[in-house]
């Protein structure tokens, strides 16, 4: 219990201090004076006074509350090195029964850093705040911190931390670790394709120096350099952008003796690789109705550097029209097909017949700019079934079928069950009903000899659209030159302008269109690896993370064509997958985590803070054991550590459960106190 006065007044304070003052400046007065009575009347006055601010005496009946300390256990990936899990369990369950032991005093436990794929870093103290966030400030007796050193959000000072007790770290780990890792220093995030980027790294080795490593520069997981650091040593590669996306580059350190662990001798660079211009080629071999869908589609990218040529009148036709008016530029046929042949990404031939304006030596050089990397399309009508087609030609050697006629009857242009698998065609709006909601085509190309299915059909199942691979080149057939009327919107028109750009971005290798590949996509929290293929079935597909754990995923499948699995994508860094045939790899968060930029434990990163609340950073591991200092319960101090001793700021906060009031002036004992001060004066002044 506690017993106190309080008082209430019955009149506003200011008349009370008015009041004081002229009692104050009427016993001066009277003693000055040397009046009869004058401390009896002073008296009196006081009491009519205290009774105007109307005292009461007060208890309170009061229960102790509890001191609050916080254990805050690091569960980051670094914890996973040595035997930091082991010695950080046993140091868990040693103070938490030390801390028990003190009467008075809750504990709660809290776990905290744990990967979650987003979070860069270690980080304990906002773990710190949630665990206290209901707790009063006057409450808090410390908190201690269960960790290997490596924090990655400790407060600018002791201030921020928003209570006064001691914070104490705990720190897991030997002092004499050793580690490398990769450090890259300067690394670009877009590239070019076809052009150089640099990437500078530096290797560095903690608690060790004037060691040497083999490092190894890998691209898309392909060898591209090699070479001897010393410890300190920084170093500069030139990587070659091969491609449109993420370009992974991998830069890897042999492993140092007796280290750590081995997972950050390697760093990530991710450059996206971003093309400066596609350079097309269109040849139109006369005007028609579709020519402008072509030259709209690719002129609608602004990507696409277009060249196009309509060839207005073959060179045979003789009408005695001036040379000068015969068209405004020349086709300058040896620059394009034999001298800068290999500058551009496609050809596409749009309704092309040889008229002799190409020699047949030109076509040869275009089967060879196929076959070595190149991509040819063929927007075919009944050119390409003439006796002047360019099937007819040394270029019938990439052509993916033999024209045999024509037919011209109206159809409905479906996707082959190949067609329903291939990522160009896969999905095109309106292919799912049938008939397919689009317009009809009324020409199609007859042909044999095909060397692959075809993706789209036409006329009684008839080939219409074939995508075929020849060397390292890609050509594109397409049998109908009746397109346009989806461009037109005839019936409603059709997805011309989806499957013309997925056609022409496929065959200049956009990865995304691959027919068999292995993707790793990150959605929300989680890792979903993606296998497009064109067979019914695929290989399990093994997933490592970067702290080297693997995962073997079965796959499920999704859209035609596309397998599917997940997992939770809890650790940043690099992951990979392989089903044995294919690769993929993705970077999961920020190039280089700060989680394993350094691993080795330290009590420097937490020290000043600790010291700075009065509390301390030192290593539970003494040799092969875990040892804790003692704890110790502390009340009125400012230094909460010391030689084998960790201490807590006991408090004495409390709770009233209850309040009893007896006001002194109030009934009869009041009036007895104001009457007995008037007669004792009225007696004084009688004598």
């Amino acid at each position: 219990m506690n017993y106190g006065i309080a008082f209430t007044p019955l009149v506003p304070a200011i008349v009370l201090w008015v009041a004081l003052a002229a009692i104050v400046v009427i016993a001066a007065i009277l003693l000055l004076a040397r009046a009869r009575g004058a401390a009896v009347r002073v008296a009196a006055l006081a009491l009519f006074l205290l009774a105007l601010a109307n005292p009461s005496f007060t208890r309170e009946d009061r229960d102790p509350l509890t001191s609050v300390a916080a254990v805050v256990v690091d569960k980051s990936p670094s914890q996973n090195f040595g035997n930091r899990t082991s010695e950080a369990a046993q140091a868990q369950q040693s103070l938490v029964d030390s801390l028990k032991k003190i009467k008075g005093l809750e504990v709660r436990v809290v776990e905290a850093g744990q990967a979650d794929g987003e979070t860069d870093g270690t980080r304990l103290f906002g773990a710190l705040a949630s665990a206290l966030a209901d707790v009063p400030v006057d409450r808090v007796a410390g908190a201690f911190l269960i960790t290997d050193g490596r924090v990655h959000d400790i407060p600018a000072n002791s201030a921020a931390l928003g209570f006064q007790a001691p914070v104490h770290a705990l720190v897991t780990g030997q002092k004499d670790e050793r580690d490398r890792r990769i450090a890259i220093t300067a690394a670009p995030r877009f590239g070019i394709v076809g052009q150089i980027q640099t990437i500078t790294y530096r290797l560095d080795d903690q608690g060790v120096s004037g060691e040497r490593a083999k490092v190894t520069i890998r691209r898309d997981g392909e060898v591209i350099n090699e070479r001897t650091l010393s410890s300190g040593q920084s170093a500069s590669v030139d990587v070659d952008i091969k491609h449109a996306g993420p370009n992974i580059v991998e830069i890897e350190a042999s492993p140092l003796e007796r280290e750590l662990t081995p997972v950050n001798n390697r760093a990530v660079v991710a450059i996206d690789g971003v093309r400066d211009k596609l350079r097309v080629l269109l040849v139109s071999g006369e005007p028609h109705s579709g020519e402008r869908t072509w030259r709209n589609l690719l002129k609608s990218d602004a990507s696409v550097d277009l060249v196009h040529f309509t060839i207005l009148r073959p060179p045979e036709k003789q009408d005695g029209t001036p040379i000068n008016e015969l068209s405004l530029i020349a086709f300058p046929t040896r620059e394009l097909f034999q001298q800068k042949i290999n500058e551009f990404q496609l050809i596409i031939f749009d309704r092309y017949a040889r008229q002799g304006v190409l020699p047949i030596a030109y076509f040869d050089n275009i089967a060879r700019y196929v076959r070595s990397g190149g991509a040819v399309l063929v927007s075919a009508g009944p050119d390409y079934a003439s006796n002047t087609s360019i099937w007819r030609t040394p270029l019938d050697s990439v052509l993916p079928a033999e024209p045999v006629g024509v037919t011209e009857k109206p159809f409905y242009a479906h996707l082959s069950d190949i067609g329903k698998r291939h990522p160009v065609t896969r999905g095109l709006e309106g292919s799912a009903s049938e008939p397919p909601h689009w317009s009809r085509f009324f020409r199609t190309v007859d042909t044999r000899n095909a060397v692959n299915p075809p993706v789209m059909t036409g006329v009684d199942g008839k080939p219409l659209l074939f995508l075929s691979r020849f060397g390292e080149g890609r050509v594109a057939l397409l049998l109908s030159d009746h397109i346009w009327l989806w461009a037109r919107g005839y019936e409603g028109g059709g997805p011309h302008l989806d499957l013309l750009r997925r056609m022409s971005h496929w065959l200049m290798k956009q990865p995304d269109l691959d027919e068999e590949a292995l993707r790793l996509q990150v959605q929300g929290k989680d890792l979903v690896v993606v296998r497009q293929t064109m067979s019914d079935s695929v290989q399990p597909v093994t997933v490592t993370s970067p702290s080297g754990v693997s995962h073997d995923l079965t796959l499920s499948a999704g859209e035609p064509g596309e397998w599917r699995a997940s997992l939770p994508a809890n650790e940043l860094g690099l992951w990979q997958a392989t089903d044995g045939t294919l690769k993929a790899l993705i970077n999961v968060g920020p190039t280089n985590p700060k989680e394993f930029s350094e691993v080795t434990s330290t009590t420097e990163t937490l020290k000043p803070l600790t010291q700075a609340t009065g509390g301390n950073a030192v290593r539970v591991v003494d040799g092969s054991s875990v040892e804790l200092p003692r704890i110790v319960p502390v009340r009125s101090s400012s230094v909460f550590s010391g030689d084998g001793w960790m201490g807590v700021r006991m408090r004495d906060a409390s709770v009233v459960k209850g309040v009893g009031v007896l006001p002194i002036f109030a009934g009869l004992i009041g009036l007895l106190l104001l009457l007995g001060a008037f007669a004792a004066t009225w007696v004084r002044e009688g004598r």
